[in-house]
């Protein structure tokens, strides 16, 4: 969707509205997102709603003071998470009732996006008062976007289970999916993880292991669930924060017009495709990356290194 661009007067009004002090509006909840590991990751918006609230809720204070300090932020902290919420949610959403602002903030990332805050959310919009989310930086779209998956449709279900049983049912159930998957995945259990999508998806699978999104040893492992395994194998244990993409499962119409499509290149793919189904190369080309699991730029960029 196109966001529509206001004129200048509108601009100006707008740009009036956002300075305005936020208390004007009366007590809210919002919902601000911090960054996912690099500081910078933040927006003005995010920065002027944490200095105007009356308190800050917290999943951990020591870890939010950090962001705090290196922009100057003095505002009141209280510790909001999945130990206290059902007695602080209450204590939070009386303070708003008596006028107060609150904004909710996580470690990392947009409130309630596999960490606390839904209590919060529901008890405020219960009680009638505005939920107002301040969006920012978050880990498992920041994974997508550059993932080289298809992103035209995808599942977000936060971490794959820590039992081996029920996580081998969590990966068979999207044996068959036509959506890229998301997971976020704990780093000691990432061998585990690919080990099971090999055995319960294939090792022709393509995945993505994105690990230290935004942070200074970022990294990308992208290719089938075999080789990205063996890498991780290959190391002395895996660190940092993991998110898991799984790639949609190749059609039974693909695998049948090609015994194999992925022994070969793109390039002789889109050929196949061309010759046998009588189609233009364009046409053939969304076909061939819909088998590989790959978006259609990611099949063209190899395609044109094949050249």
């Amino acid at each position: 969707m196109r966001d529509s661009k206001p004129d200048a007067e509108g601009a100006s009004a707008v740009a009036g509205s956002a300075s305005k002090n936020l208390h004007s509006a009366g007590p809210a909840l919002y919902l601000v997102a911090t960054p996912i590991g690099n500081l910078e990751d933040i927006t003005f918006r995010a920065v002027r709603v944490l200095k105007e609230v009356d308190v800050i809720a917290c999943e951990d204070t020591r870890q939010t003071q950090k962001l705090l300090s290196h922009y100057g932020i003095t505002t009141r902290t209280v510790s909001y998470h999945e130990h206290n919420e059902m007695t602080r949610a209450s204590e939070l959403v009386k303070e708003m009732q008596e006028g107060a602002s609150v904004a909710l903030v996580t470690d990392a990332g947009m409130p309630g996006i596999s960490d606390p805050g839904f209590r919060l959310v529901s008890l405020a919009i219960r009680h009638h008062l505005a939920v107002v989310p301040i969006p920012g930086a978050s880990a498992f779209l920041a994974a997508l976007v550059a993932s080289g998956l298809p992103t035209d449709s995808f599942r977000f279900s936060g971490f794959l289970p820590g039992k081996r049983g029920e996580r081998r049912a969590a990966i068979e159930a999207v044996k068959t999916s036509p959506r890229t998957q998301v997971f976020y995945e704990a780093p000691h259990r990432a061998v585990e993880a690919l080990t099971d999508i090999c055995e319960v998806l294939g090792d022709d699978r393509h995945v993505v292991i994105a690990r230290e999104v935004t942070k200074l040893h970022e990294e990308f492992l992208r290719g089938r669930a075999r080789e990205v395994l063996e890498t991780l194998r290959s190391r002395n244990g895996v660190k940092g924060e993991i998110t898991l993409l799984i790639g949609k499962a190749e059609t039974g119409e693909s695998r049948a017009s090609s015994d194999a499509p992925a022994r070969v290149s793109i390039r002789q793919r889109v050929e196949q495709i061309v010759k046998e189904e009588e189609i233009d190369e364009k046409a053939a080309l969304k076909q061939a990356a819909k088998e590989r699991g790959i978006s259609k730029s990611a099949a063209y960029r190899e395609m044109q290194r094949s050249k």
